[in-house]
């Protein structure tokens, strides 16, 4: 009877990593979409009205298609998403997606650039709605799957906006929307190539039973108002703060246009540090969802995006609001998980249909905060403006946590688990195998006393050691120095024209224009590295700082010992 315990356990292992490489590949090709889509929405009205002649009005009909049937569509994909294989509706979305940035390439009409806006908003709602149904499917095991997909999401949108603005003058918006439409174009592939969910049936609609197929489209309809009524509270919380933040998001962008004069480039950098913020904390931040509870992390977070609208109203100048936009960066960086986890606990089985409803309530409150923002720009000064927009923000931090506590999930999630380099061999296994129990504590102490005293390259897999993180930083800082070298040499360093020029100036446009486009793609290269340079830095030194806190003191007794 032994002989099946280790079939056993490997299918329960191959099931194991089929789900992580399925989250993987999905957390991938999030960062892959997420970034042309950051990207596409910030350059859209430039393009929009630079390369076709649309109007102010035109542009803003341009927008609004998009975001009216990304809205509409949520729900529908929600519904695909429970009762079809989700990376199939995922790889739709993110194909469509890529359909969108080509029609926006070679676009050359309203009509065409309207008809690519459609198609995309049709595709955000089904990427997005299974991206996020497909990574909850593991938050049972793992409460830290909504902070890594936030992490992914925003790593590549700021990745895309240093590629996308830096390139831009050398290969065109054509050329841009092209690498845009590519990069969707490998993330369709990337979740089609996924594992199928395992152990998890086609059809999981409540209060059907039958093969795979036979659900109606009115039970799926039912189905999604059961979900609607169920989220009600924490929908129109949503729908509150997001019209706050979308507000206020919207009054900086045309404040830093209107109201100190900075271009397109110039206003992306504003915004830059809070996105590599948002990357870097996402997971930091569930440390402390799991210390405190959601709850308070959800009014703390409500009280430093208010505090961020209030120091808006008197930032000097722009610098000293990309510092401000850091601490509303680091408030979405808890808030934005928290809530798509909670959505995806009340909803269980269906969370589809709870993430299309919850998505569409965001995309709701988006839209009256976009309309609510022009007439407070127009309508009031700058400083009651953002008066304004901080009092729903404020709301929130009592709103919100109610919310959450009436959908009845729990305050605390469960910690995440280490994630280890490589699996051990489970105690089951073990004992099946013949030892006893006793036998099997003692191996486990022998082991782990021998990694103590000399850790063997599988305990050095698992993570790496603050040595190993000064190491691999000087390397870069090493092959950065020497690349740098050789285009200062040539004169093509914008490092140079950084420090010996106007530092505000060279920091915010793209430097000196060159005679050709290989001088400009070189040019901009090293500028790009600069960039990635500095997040590398901010992302190592970050691990360095929490393995240094974490560091137990040698007087401590080891936890093995206690063991």
């Amino acid at each position: 009877m032994t002989e099946h315990v280790p079939v056993t356990t490997g299918t329960e292992a191959d099931a194991d990593a089929r789900r992580r490489r399925r989250e993987g590949n999905t957390l991938l090709a999030a960062m892959l979409t997420n970034g042309p889509n950051e990207l596409i929405d910030f350059v859209l009205p430039l393009w929009a009205g630079a390369a076709i002649g649309l109007s102010a009005t035109e542009v803003g009909v341009l927008l609004a298609v998009e975001m009216v049937l990304s809205m509409l569509f949520r729900p529908v994909a929600g519904v695909l998403a429970d009762t079809v294989e989700r990376r199939y509706v995922a790889a739709a979305g993110a194909a469509l997606y890529g359909v969108s940035a080509a029609g926006y390439a070679l676009a050359q009409s309203a009509p065409v650039a309207y008809a690519a806006a459609a198609v995309g908003g049709v595709g955000g709602a089904l990427l997005w709605v299974s991206v996020r149904a497909i990574v909850s499917e593991r938050l049972a095991e793992d409460s830290a799957v909504f902070p890594r997909l936030l992490s992914s999401q925003e790593t590549g949108a700021w990745v895309a906006f240093i590629a996308g603005l830096t390139l831009i003058g050398l290969i065109g918006y054509t050329g841009v929307f092209l690498a845009c439409a590519a990069a969707c174009a490998a993330a369709a592939v990337l979740l089609l190539v996924s594992p199928r969910r395992p152990g998890h049936p086609r059809t999981v609609v409540e209060g059907t039973e039958g093969t795979e197929g036979e659900t109606a489209e009115g039970t799926a309809a039912a189905g999604l108002g059961a979900v609607e009524r169920r989220l009600r509270p924490m929908l129109l919380a949503v729908v509150l703060t997001m019209t706050a933040e979308s507000a206020v998001s919207l009054l900086l962008l045309l404040h830093l246009q209107r109201g100190f004069g900075l271009e397109i480039g110039e206003i992306a950098y504003v915004f830059l540090p809070g996105a590599i913020a948002m990357s870097v904390a996402a997971e930091h931040l569930h440390r402390y969802v799991v210390r405190f509870g959601r709850s308070r992390v959800l009014m703390a977070a409500s009280l430093s995006s208010a505090a961020f609208a209030v120091g808006l109203a008197w930032a000097p100048n722009p610098f000293v609001i990309a510092g401000l936009w850091i601490l509303s960066g680091l408030a979405w960086a808890a808030v934005i998980p928290i809530g798509q986890a909670v959505i995806a606990e009340a909803s269980g089985e269906q969370a589809g249909r709870g993430m299309g409803v919850y998505e569409s309530a965001r995309l709701l409150g988006a839209l009256t905060g976009a309309l609510a923002a022009g007439a407070l720009y127009d309508g009031v000064n700058w400083t009651a403006a953002c008066l304004v927009a901080a009092v729903p923000l404020l709301a929130g931090a009592v709103v919100v946590p109610r919310a959450v506590r009436r959908l009845g999930v729990a305050d605390v999630p469960p910690p995440a688990p280490e994630r280890p380099g490589r699996p051990e061999k489970p105690q089951a296994s073990v004992a099946a195998d013949g030892a006893s129990g006793a036998e099997s504590r003692a191996e486990a102490g022998t082991k782990t006393a021998a990694t103590q005293r000399r850790p063997g390259r599988e305990e050095k897999g698992k993570q790496k050691t603050p040595r190993q993180i000064r190491r691999e930083l000087g390397l870069h800082a090493a092959l950065f120095a020497g690349a740098q070298l050789v285009l200062l040499v040539v004169g093509l360093s914008w490092l140079r024209d950084l420090l010996t020029g106007d530092f505000g100036e060279l920091l915010l446009s793209g430097g000196r224009v060159q005679d050709s486009p290989v001088t400009g793609l070189l040019y901009g290269a090293g500028r790009l590295w600069t960039f990635i340079l500095i997040g590398d830095a901010l992302w190592q030194g970050g691990r360095l700082l929490v393995l240094t806190i974490r560091r137990p003191s040698p007087e401590s007794p080891s936890r093995s010992s206690s063991d």
